[in-house]
C-alpha cells in the first residue's frame, strides 16, 4: 500500500490501544481509503496503519498521527534544530537570566520562533542586550540544559543504521558543541559569540546563522554525502527552521510553535524525539537505547 497512518503516544504514558487503531481505520475508511493490516512497531506506544487514498490528517485525541509514504521511510540524513527540539532550552533566555532579563528577552524568541518578527532581526537585538556578560556565565548556563528524551536513542539508531546526524541551530556554537559531543551528532553549525576573552561583546560572527542557512545546510549536506533532501529527516519548532522543514523528505514539526506546526504535515505534539524513528518504520527492537545526558 502507497501510504502508512503512524500513531504514536506518549513513551510516558501509553494510551495507544486497540480502541484507538479501530477509530483510525474507520476514520480512513470514510474517507474512502483502503485498509490493510495494523502494524505494531511498539506495544501500546507506535503502530502502523497501511493504507491506499488520500492522504489527509487523521486527528486523534492525546495521540499523534502521522500519514507518511511507504516508500522511502528511514533517511540517510538527520539535520535537527537544537533549542526545544534536542534540548528543552532557549540558551539565549538562560543567558539573559543572569541580567535579569530573561521576561524581556524571551518575549522576542517566543515573537521570532512565532514568525512575527525576523529571526536575524531579533537575534542581533538579544544577543546586544547581553553585551558585558562575563564569558564564564556560559560554562553556567551550559549546566542548565535539559535534554528532550529520546534523542540519544534517536541519533544512536539513526547513526547505527547509516544515517549522518547533524545538529543545526540559530544559536551558538559554545552550545551545540556540547549538545554533540554529549549525544553524538557528527557535526554542528550555530552562530559563534563574539567575546574579547573576559566579557560578550554583544555580537555575533557574521553572517548570521537562520532561516535561509539552515536551508542552505541541509542542502550542502546532503550534497556532500550524495544524497537529495529527500532522503533526510528535519526536525524543529520554530519559524526558522520552516524552509529546511518543507525542503525536507520527512519534515516534523516537533512540539512546534502553532503557526509552524500548522505548516508542516508532520507533526509530533506528544511523543518524545523517539518518535521520528517510528516515522521512519522502526521498531523498538530496532533501537539502539541510550540514556539521554
Amino acid at each position: 500500500m502507497k501510504n502508512v497512518l503512524v500513531l504514536i503516544s506518549s513513551a510516558n504514558h501509553p494510551a495507544l490501544n486497540d480502541g484507538a487503531i479501530r477509530n483510525a481505520i474507520a476514520v480512513l475508511q470514510a474517507q474512502g481509503a483502503t485498509v490493510g493490516t495494523p502494524n505494531w512497531l511498539a506495544p501500546e506506544i507506535a503502530c502502523d496503519i497501511p493504507f491506499d487514498g488520500d492522504a489527509r490528517a487523521v486527528g486523534m485525541t492525546a495521540l499523534d498521527a502521522v500519514v507518511v509514504p511507504a516508500v522511502g521511510r528511514r533517511k540517510k540524513l538527520l539535520v535537527a534544530d537544537m533549542e526545544s527540539t534536542i534540548i528543552e532550552n532557549e540558551m539565549l533566555d538562560e543567558l539573559a537570566e543572569f541580567l535579569g532579563l530573561r521576561e524581556k528577552i524571551a518575549g522576542i524568541t517566543a515573537r521570532a520562533m512565532n514568525g512575527e518578527i525576523d529571526f536575524a532581526g531579533a537575534l542581533t537585538e538579544r544577543v546586544g542586550l547581553l553585551k558585558g556578560l562575563a564569558v564564564a556565565r556560559l560554562n553556567e548556563a551550559a549546566k542548565r540544559i535539559r535534554y528532550t528524551p529520546g534523542g540519544a536513542t534517536l541519533v544512536a539508531t539513526m547513526k547505527k543504521h547509516g544515517a549522518h546526524c547533524a545538529l543545526v541551530s540559530g544559536g551558538f556554537t559554545y552550545f551545540t558543541a556540547m549538545v554533540q559531543k554529549a549525544l553524538g551528532f557528527d557535526t554542528n553549525a550555530a552562530n559563534t559569540l563574539k567575546h574579547d576573552g573576559t566579557t560578550l561583546s554583544g555580537t555575533v560572527e557574521p553572517p548570521i546563522l537562520g532561516r535561509e542557512a539552515k536551508l542552505a545546510t541541509l542542502k550542502e549536506l546532503a550534497a556532500r554525502h550524495g544524497l537529495t533532501p529527500a532522503d533526510a529527516l528535519t526536525v524543529g519548532d520554530g519559524a526558522n527552521d520552516l524552509p529546511m522543514l518543507q525542503a525536507a523528505g520527512m519534515g516534523v514539526a516537533f512540539h512546534a510553535k502553532p503557526a509552524v506546526a500548522a505548516q508542516v504535515p508532520a507533526r509530533i505534539d506528544n511523543g518524545d524525539l523517539t518518535a521520528l524513528l517510528y516515522l521512519q518504520g522502526y521498531r523498538r527492537r530496532d533501537f539502539v537505547e541510550r540514556i539521554d545526558p
